[in-house]
């Protein structure tokens, strides 16, 4: 009992918010209050309230239990008491059910208004309807929706009822939330990527405008103006011969001749441009470096390739070659003396041609000729030291990590000429090492595996802390056999390598000195004239007058 009475308590405070806040509509505002003689005294009312929403279409389901409310006394208020019935209207099966009956008090009767029913919120449909007199809620039925639509100063919209979503509609939304971003993520790198294509073209634009398709050093152009012979279009692919760190060499034909066209892709365009700049400078035209013939570059924007045309050497490179074969005492002290004063002539300051420090100098980087004497290749990390200027912005710790100096490998580096000449002197010692290695004079086979130098220490694709440990930490150098020293040419070249390895940079010979210390150890064997006869036909420069209609490879 005192459940109820509680219940009927807050259900008073209810329907007193109510009655205060929104029964009246608005157009009853101006309605003077009914006098409270000579009205309808209304003193009980039927009270109903249900929490659950039933389906007035089953009647088990809506079973009402007639109860009598009594209203609270009015003498001392202006305000009379009425009877009222909350209905729900359901959008969906376009019936109502009342959902609570009830007392409450408003200061304007329910027979003043214009009608006795207001529709208070439509997206929550609740039917607010009064009546006066005792127990006159007890059993009203609904209006109907039209009927109080029709009464209302504006039309109101009716909102359908959002239907149940089904497993359909969870998916489409699962997909459309995955695919918008990344639709939207799409269309930010396609952005990107048209940015790019478009900055890259203005500067592409002038690239092709200031270079010419094939330039040639001073020295093969002197005189040449004139001759009305275009040279683009002469240069035929054949096939790669070697890929490196910066493109590909190629086997092409120019004209009748073999050339090598090392092919540079566009993100290493700097390189082409560096190590054509070494190529020109002067007296760069030496038996012993690598014969320059021009530069080339095909396409546009970002399917420009850019080509630098040497001579072509059909055995290849040093080390390819020793894979594969062995060197007499006379080929390898050849070759030995090649490598040391082609080193000595990109040291040296002469003739206006600035000391040149190569910085990746290694067996790969040295090309065989036809009567075995070797040439100097593969400028793209070279370091010019111009008179009156510094190192620039050059970064100390590149090359190949198995030929890199101590210094190298431990970034002590002082950035000085000498500095870096003697790094070349590190890897030089290293090429002659694997000369001698593959040197038949002191027993080596040609069924002998070949092996780079610390192979056997570092395996064959070394890290650089597997380099710096071997190097640095333990100071670990190439093993020279007891046997070589037993011969009496290759006993001097084993201390000149000892020397040129050694741990301080500054005990190390210059090439110039290797050169001298390997010349005097000339073989009997060797026949001078004929060496000169074939290197003078072999770095013979270009002339155009040499050229014929291209024919295939």
């Amino acid at each position: 009992m005192a459940l109820m009475m509680a219940q009927k308590m807050v259900l008073h405070i209810v329907l007193f918010v109510l009655g205060t806040t929104f029964a009246a509509p608005p157009n009853d505002e101006n309605l003077p209050p009914r006098p409270r003689e000579g009205g309808v005294t209304t003193r009980y009312c039927a009270f109903y309230n249900d929490s659950k929403p039933c389906d007035p279409n089953n009647s088990t389901s809506c079973i009402q239990t007639p109860e009598k409310e009594e209203c609270l006394p009015t003498e001392t208020t202006d305000k009379s008491s009425h009877c009222f019935v909350l209905w729900q209207f359901d959008n969906v099966t376009n019936t109502a059910y009342p959902k609570v009956k009830g007392c409450f008090l408003d200061t304007v009767s329910c027979t003043d208004r214009a009608f006795n029913c207001r529709l208070h919120n439509i997206k929550l449909p609740l039917l607010h309807c009064c009546c006066e007199g005792d127990m006159c809620n007890q059993n009203v039925t609904f209006p109907g929706l039209e009927v109080v639509l029709a009464q209302t100063d504006a039309p109101v919209e009716i909102i359908p009822a959002s239907p149940v979503p089904t497993s359909d509609d969870d998916t489409k939304a699962v997909i459309a939330y995955t695919l918008t971003p990344l639709f939207l993520l799409f269309a930010i790198l396609l952005a990107c990527y048209f940015l790019y294509r478009r900055r890259k073209g203005s500067s592409f634009a002038e690239l092709a405008s200031g270079e010419p398709s094939l330039s040639r050093p001073p020295s093969a152009t002197a005189g040449m103006e004139n001759e009305g012979l275009g040279l683009v279009g002469q240069i035929t692919l054949c096939e790669v011969r070697a890929r490196g760190r910066f493109g590909a060499v190629w086997r092409a034909k120019y004209g009748q001749m073999d050339v090598a066209v090392k092919v540079f892709p566009l993100q290493d365009k700097q390189s082409w441009m560096a190590e054509q700049e070494i190529y020109r400078l002067p007296r760069m035209d030496h038996p012993d470096i690598l014969h320059f013939i021009g530069v080339d570059k095909k396409g546009d924007n970002l399917q420009a390739e850019y080509r630098l045309i040497t001579a072509y050497h059909e055995k290849g490179s040093l080390c390819d070659y020793l894979k594969a074969n062995t060197l007499t005492w006379a080929e390898a002290w050849r070759v030995a003396v090649c490598v040391a004063r082609g080193l000595a002539h990109l040291h040296e300051e002469v003739g206006g041609k600035p000391a040149v420090a190569h910085r990746d100098f290694k067996s790969k980087n040295v090309l065989l000729k036809a009567d075995m004497s070797a040439c100097i290749a593969d400028f793209g990390l070279a370091l010019v030291f111009a008179a009156g200027r510094g190192c620039g912005d050059a970064h100390g710790q590149v090359g190949t990590r198995r030929y890199m100096a101590p210094e190298v490998l431990d970034g002590a580096i002082n950035f000085t000429k000498d500095a870096f000449l003697r790094i070349d002197m590190y890897a030089c010692a290293l090429v002659l090492w694997e000369i001698a290695s593959r040197c038949t004079d002191v027993g080596a086979e040609p069924t002998a595996q070949y092996r780079l130098p610390l192979e056997e220490e570092v395996g064959s694709h070394p890290s650089l802390e597997e380099m710096q440990e071997a190097v640095v930490q333990r100071k670990l150098r190439p093993l020279i056999p007891a046997v070589w020293r037993d011969h009496p040419g290759l006993s001097v070249v084993c201390d000149t390598m000892e020397e040129c390895w050694d741990h301080d940079a500054e005990a190390r010979l210059s090439a110039s000195c290797v050169l001298e210390r390997v010349t005097a150890q000339r073989p009997a064997a060797a026949a001078p004239a004929a060496a000169a006869a074939a290197a003078a036909a072999d770095t013979a420069p270009l002339l155009i007058h040499h050229l014929a209609p291209p024919r295939a490879c």
